[in-house]
């Protein structure tokens, strides 16, 4: 199944995130193994929520600047923005169960 995650940068981030839907990004890096078990559950999330949410990614390490002004010290980092707005942060790998909760809580 193909994936709906978009890669975002410094360059179009602030433009991402202002949707009128959520925004679920997801800081990464490619060295980072929970970062890299959560990648497939972010890819169903993308079909999942087409049209209702936007799933994208930030890898930290092409765009260090967005890692420092969000305070990202340690990922994977998951962040829900509303309209520009950080509504939501989790923290680590965790289940698909539990980022549907919190994408639930932005609809």
């Amino acid at each position: 199944m193909p994936s709906n995650v978009i890669h975002i940068n410094d360059e179009n981030f602030d433009k991402v995130i202002a949707s009128s839907v959520p925004v679920l990004v997801d800081f990464w890096a490619e060295w980072c193994g929970p970062c890299r078990m959560i990648g497939p559950i972010l890819d169903e999330l993308s079909n999942e929520y087409e049209g209702k949410a936007i799933i994208a990614k930030v890898n930290v390490e092409d765009s260090p600047e967005l890692a420092s002004r969000f305070g990202i010290q340690s990922i994977p980092n998951l962040k829900i923005f509303k309209k520009g707005v950080e509504v939501g942060n989790i923290v680590g790998a965790v289940p698909k169960a539990t980022l549907k909760a919190a994408l639930d809580k932005q609809l």
